[in-house]
């Protein structure tokens, strides 16, 4: 039986990540920071599995990870976790910087110097695209990021890059555009629209406020993308 760890468990991705691979035959052990606000809603209906295991751990502290990594022996670890708001993270810069780079760093160098047969996934992000104007996208697009989320973002994606070439690590990223599900969290946009939507039907509010309504961007499903995760570590070589 395959094990692996997934950061970031109780969100959108971590939370569909856990189902799908528990439908594969793996033993999963899910990571929730101690000081996470956010509720286990998302994974109670796996709560109770045989093969899953909520563990609390600390972006911050590197020991942690080394202990999971000797305890568990996970054959994949999935990195979602992060703060992942860009607007927020104008407003806690440090924060966000410190989760996402030194986060992803702290995970590298655990697999490296516990067992570098483990094949890591990280989470990467379409924001890291910023003010580029040359769209759509591809792997070869210029980064041109526009908030501290997306400079942390493209420090972390060069991590992996380096660890992978440097000391031949099975370390690959996943470049995420926007991907929804009905448990996406409510400040993000998609969430916002259907939930004034139903306020205003309610009565509860008259007016929904937006942002830039010229913005386009390529929309996906949350259960697709962690089935990609998955795949993507399948391969013969990152």
């Amino acid at each position: 039986m395959k094990t692996a760890i997934i950061t970031g468990v109780t969100g959108q991705d971590g939370s569909y990540l856990a189902e799908f691979l528990l439908t594969k035959g793996y033993r999963v052990i899910g990571l929730k920071r101690r000081t996470s606000l956010i509720s286990t809603d998302r994974v109670d209906g796996i709560f109770n599995h045989p093969n899953f295991k909520l563990e609390y751990y600390s972006l911050h502290d590197s020991g942690v990870f080394y202990r999971l990594l000797e305890q568990h022996k996970p054959d994949e670890v999935y990195n979602l976790a992060a703060q992942s708001h860009v607007r927020v993270s104008f407003q806690v810069p440090e924060e966000t910087v410190e989760t996402i780079t030194m986060g992803t760093l702290r995970i590298l160098e655990a697999i490296r110097n516990i067992n570098p047969k483990i094949r890591l996934y990280q989470a990467s992000s379409s924001e890291m695209f910023g003010d580029n104007p040359n769209v759509p996208f591809n792997e070869e697009s210029k980064f041109m990021p526009a908030s501290p989320y997306a400079c942390a973002k493209v420090f972390a994606h060069d991590l992996v890059r380096n660890y992978r070439e440097s000391y031949n690590l099975f370390a690959c990223s996943g470049i995420l555009f926007n991907h929804e599900s009905p448990r996406r969290g409510e400040t993000f946009v998609t969430r916002k629209i259907t939930l004034a939507a139903a306020n205003i039907k309610l009565g509860l509010q008259d007016k929904l406020y937006l942002g830039n309504l010229d913005a386009k961007r390529d929309w996906g499903f949350a259960g697709d993308y962690v089935e990609m995760m998955w795949l993507m570590l399948q391969q013969d070589e990152p």
